[in-house]
């Protein structure tokens, strides 16, 4: 409290002071005599036509610009729907100190479509601690958000998972917080991107963000949609996968006076699949499995928003989102048991009734002017998750198995408050300091069934379990930035302090972890010439389990693959390093190293006896990463813009309290393109590739992928309609890789959608002229650690 109170002392003080410098100020109104708010007043050195400041009216139509030194000056009144209007030249001196100018616009005769340049490609720039991907300005071939992860250099998806370059623990965030979505697979499919503005890989987190994660956060910018007047848009979809999915959605918003409001709405039917194949060999024998896994979920969305601009410097509001997804699901397993001189099947299907619901609000207060940015916010968020799972026989079998039924619930509450101050010094420098406070509780409910020779489900107590988590977690950071002719530095410290109590129903346990830390960030940048320049960072992280991983269950995919928890986990801490060399502010090379202590990882561990295996997260000793890049532009054809790079990385998995030791590493090789083509008839074109050789994803060690994508743009209508068609994964390789550790000897087939098309049709309709608005949710890493399977 004491920061806060702080703060209202400094904005006190400085409404108090009167300034003896010179000033202009004046009244804007409209042929009528009503005010016109937020008009744009842009003050004009005379004799050299310098801009020197600028001021936006209140609502009562009145400005005022102080701190002007002596000299010649005009002004250049504008707001949207108004002629411009220049006034004539004035002085100010000691003799004339205060200047009072009045002007009356007149409504434009004919409406004005706002002027935008493209280019074809987005602009990449590459700072110390971030590479930016800027979209605002380019032309959009791409559907959603998985099609413009494409568009960022060395970041890979495949079957809904995303890696950078070979490196693992990508978090992505929307607007620096993270998403309400559940599960990345949704995100990717699910978010317009036509949304997108930017998006920024956080290589060094600053002490602004979370120091929760080990790998590289994605921050997505989204548009600032808020425009003058009313405005919306009308998207359709369609695709085909392994079946046909479609989509709708649309959004309406309007902003008129002091008063912003917005509501969307969404609705879509997916369809993709997860089939995998195993092969073992236990005891002399093989087993063979395999999961035919479709996947179809219903997806229903909601979102609304009202902004209340009190005056040019205050503004409060609040957003709402609501998501439902609900699918039901049913994979076929069948394990066939081969010996030297028989063999036997069982068949089995695995039924899942999932219903998650999501629901976040989240108001907020902002001042604002030309040094001092304070924000205050709220975030609440309610999910639940209600998965029924049936694992049953299919037909006889000389195998022996019992049919099961698991019901396993989950209720979680986030509450965050956050606040953030921001000083500016002058040109490229500031400093800011804010904190958080976060307040997680979670309730995850395994209960197991199995049927008995009566045919009917049993409790199996061992197998169940009710595991309640709570989790405090406070943060207090601080940052600087300073800029200096041509060297630059960023320094931060973000003190985290968590106590984390697990409490298990049926064993009556309860187990408290208490972490009080220091995370400090860093970063220097010189600027060698016009072109070149080099920048070195450092940062210091955490990684604390999942809440679901915490709980001691056992859950069943299959008769011989199931997933444990572990309530032993302790959270793992990263260093980081990076240094970048860039040309003309774009990445040119860079190599970075990560040291990763209680690294957690997946293992899979085998019984011989039962033949069953199990997948479960445990800390490592250590995970070590090496990662040098190199990125040029590509233009070699008239026409053609895009860029090109390679990633060499390579990773380290080591630990020696596990027996046998765990001693693994692999480098490997990536190249990745994304080019795009004006074709004839004003029709764009994106071609997006990449290759990488084998390498390890955690125990696995996995052969040579690729994947080419192909889409198509055009607009219609003035640019209002917008039709796009692509193909996704046209190259129809398989996730190919082995485990041999311990008395474990297996092949693995993991077999995603693939060549998969789709067409979407927008439209949008209304004011094309924009005004600026900030998205928030201050819930961040909390929302990432809730995980919950497909």
């Amino acid at each position: 409290m004491h920061i806060f109170k702080s703060v209202a002392v400094f904005f006190v003080l400085k409404i108090g002071i009167l300034s003896a410098q010179n000033s202009v100020s004046g009244n804007i109104i409209d042929t009528s005599g009503h005010p016109l708010a937020f008009a744009n007043v842009v003050l004009y050195e005379a004799s050299t036509n310098t801009l020197v400041k600028g001021a936006v009216s209140d609502d009562k139509g009145y400005y005022y610009i102080k701190g002007i030194p002596d000299s010649t000056y005009l002004l250049e009144v504008s707001v949207l729907g108004f002629k411009t209007i220049k006034s004539e030249n004035f002085s100010l001196s000691t003799e004339n100190r205060n200047v009072e100018m009045n002007f009356n616009l007149e409504e434009q005769a004919q409406s004005l479509n706002e002027v935008v340049v493209t280019s074809n490609r987005p602009v990449i720039r590459q700072t110390a601690e971030k590479l930016i991907v800027d979209l605002e300005q380019s032309e959009m071939v791409s559907s959603n958000l998985q099609d413009v992860m494409k568009k960022v250099p060395g970041i890979i998806v495949t079957n809904g998972n995303i890696t950078y370059g070979g490196q693992q623990g990508v978090t992505i965030l929307i607007n620096g917080k993270t998403t309400e979505y559940m599960d990345i697979s949704s995100l990717l499919r699910d978010l317009p991107a036509d949304n997108i503005a930017k998006v920024e890989l956080v290589q060094q987190p600053g002490a602004e963000f979370d120091a929760e994660g080990s790998g590289p956060l994605i921050n997505i910018i989204l548009k600032k949609n808020v425009r003058l007047g009313t405005n919306g848009n009308l998207k359709l979809y369609s695709g085909y996968d392994n079946r046909p999915e479609y989509g709708v959605s649309g959004s309406i918003a309007s902003y008129k006076n002091k008063i912003n409001w917005q509501v969307g709405a969404g609705y879509r039917k997916s369809a993709w699949r997860e089939d995998l194949f195993i092969t073992r060999r236990v005891n002399g024998e093989i087993y063979d499995q395999s999961t035919i896994s479709p996947y179809n979920p219903k997806t229903y969305r909601f979102n609304g928003g009202l902004d209340y601009y009190i005056n040019e410097h205050h503004a409060i509001g609040f957003g709402t989102r609501f998501i439902h997804t609900d699918s039901d699901r049913i994979a076929s397993n069948s394990t066939q048991i081969i010996e030297a001189s028989s063999s036997e099947t069982l068949l089995t299907e695995n039924s899942f009734d999932r219903n998650r619901k999501t629901y976040n609000i989240n108001p907020y207060y902002k001042f604002e002017d030309e040094q001092n940015k304070f924000i205050l916010d709220f975030d609440y968020v309610d999910y639940t998750n209600d998965n029924v799972n049936d694992l049953y026989q299919l037909g006889p079998s000389e195998i022996s198995y019992d049919d099961q039924r698991y019901f396993q619930n989950g209720k979680y509450r986030i509450l965050t408050y956050k606040g953030d101050y921001k000083r500016t010094l002058g040109e490229g420098s500031n400093w800011m300091f804010g904190t958080k406070y976060s307040r997680v509780s979670t309730d995850s409910d395994l209960s197991s069934f199995f049927r008995n020779t009566d045919g009917n489900f049993i409790l199996d107590a061992d197998q169940s379990n009710g595991f309640l988590v709570d989790e405090d977690i406070l943060a207090i950071y601080s940052k600087m930035v300073k800029k200096w002719e041509n060297w630059s530095f960023s320094g931060g410290l973000r003190w985290e302090n968590s106590y984390t109590k697990g409490t298990s129903t049926n064993l009556n346990e309860v187990r408290s972890r208490r972490i009080s830390k220091l995370f400090p960030s860093a970063s220097i940048d010189r600027k060698i010439n016009d072109k070149l320049g080099a920048n070195l960072s450092y940062s210091y992280r955490i990684l604390r389990p999942s809440y679901n991983s915490l709980n001691a269950f056992v859950y069943y995919y299959d008769p011989y693959t199931f997933e444990q928890g572990n309530p032993n986990l302790k959270p793992e801490f990263t260093n980081s390093f990076q240094f970048n060399l860039t040309y003309d502010n774009q990445p040119f090379f860079s190599v970075g190293y990560k040291n990763t202590d209680d690294a957690l990882f997946e293992i899979i561990s085998q019984n011989d006896v039962t033949a069953q295996t199990s997948r479960s997260v445990i800390n490592l000793a250590k995970r070590e990463n090496w990662s040098f890049r190199g990125f040029a532009p590509v233009g070699f054809l008239e026409g053609l813009d895009g860029y090109a790079g390679i990633i060499v990385n390579y990773n380290k998995y080591e630990s020696e309290s596990l027996a046998p030791k765990l001693d693994l590493d692999k480098w490997s090789f990536t190249w990745y393109t994304n080019l795009e083509y004006s074709l004839p008839w004003d029709i764009n074109s994106e071609l997006t590739g990449y290759y990488t050789t084998g390498g390890l994803q955690g125990q696995i060690e996995h052969d040579w992928l690729a994947g080419l994508s192909f889409a198509l743009g055009k607009k219609f209508m003035d640019d209002r309609l917008k039709i796009n068609l692509g193909i996704e994964e046209i190259l129809n390789r398989k996730f190919i890789g082995s485990i041999n550790y311990d008395t474990i000897d297996a092949d693995i087939i993991s077999d995603w959608s693939r060549q998969n098309v789709y067409f979407q049709l927008a439209y949008n309709f209304g004011s094309n002229f924009n005004k600026e608005k900030a998205e928030r949710n201050p819930s961040e890493e909390e929302q990432d650690r809730i995980k919950d399977n497909n």
